[in-house]
């Protein structure tokens, strides 16, 4: 079972004290110039979290479902979009097993909120995104860049065979209580994503290298933490 479902409940709001948080607008700007989306279209974020990315989206016309493994995080993501005056669907299920066909006109999932944590099921997350969006809708997807891992994520074990990084964090929840908790990490390189893309059925048009709140067109390094996999499904 999903590992970050247990650390999403103990970190409730204290999640959005890290600084990876803290770039959301920046991201969110930069996937509505790339995608162009006219207001009302629909957008399925995947692993939408406390609703960093979720409620932006809304606040710029989109209309936003928003899925989440962890029952706290949709709260959360529940009384963002309330204070931030917008309409948005939270619902509680797990990425493997989504319901939609050919429902959204963009599927999302950033900062490894569903794809690049499920080990060898990514694939299978990458489908279900795929079968979620509507013909010539976009796919977009962030995943952890195996080379930044080898050349800077001293603090973790990265199995090379299965392309994921096992670490030990210690995270403290809104009252401060400290736990320590054990987090694999799907490590991908771009040709990764790219075939991923096509052994699903999308059309992938782009991977960038990205870093929280410095999203940007740019060409994949080995200096960048993730990387930015842009998609479209095929029209019939």
């Amino acid at each position: 079972e999903p590992f970050f479902a247990e650390v999403a409940e103990h970190l409730g709001a204290a999640y959005l004290r890290y600084s990876f948080t803290k770039g959301s607008l920046q991201e969110v700007g930069f996937l509505l110039d790339l995608m162009g989306l006219p207001k009302g279209a629909r957008l399925l974020d995947v692993g939408c979290g406390p609703g960093r990315h979720a409620v932006p989206f809304a606040q710029a016309g989109l209309a936003v479902t928003g899925i989440d493994i962890s029952a706290r995080f949709l709260d959360l993501a529940a009384d963002a979009a309330r204070g931030a005056g917008v309409s948005a669907s939270f619902f509680e299920c797990d990425a493997r097993r989504m319901p939609f066909d050919d429902e959204f006109d963009a599927v999302v999932s950033l900062c490894q909120g569903g794809f690049g944590l499920m080990g060898d099921d990514d694939g299978l997350v990458l489908r279900r995104m795929m079968e979620a969006a509507a013909p010539g809708g976009w796919v977009i997807a962030s995943a952890f860049s195996a080379y930044f891992s080898l050349k800077y994520q001293s603090d973790a074990m990265l199995d090379a065979d299965k392309g994921i990084a096992h670490e030990r964090m210690t995270v403290r929840s809104e009252q401060e209580e400290e736990r320590t908790f054990d987090a694999w990490t799907s490590v991908i390189t771009p040709r990764e994503l790219r075939l991923l893309a096509i052994g699903v059925g999308l059309v992938p048009e782009a991977v960038y290298s990205v870093e929280p709140g410095a999203y940007g067109r740019n060409k994949p390094t080995v200096e960048s933490p993730e990387f930015l996999l842009v998609a479209r499904k095929p029209r019939r």
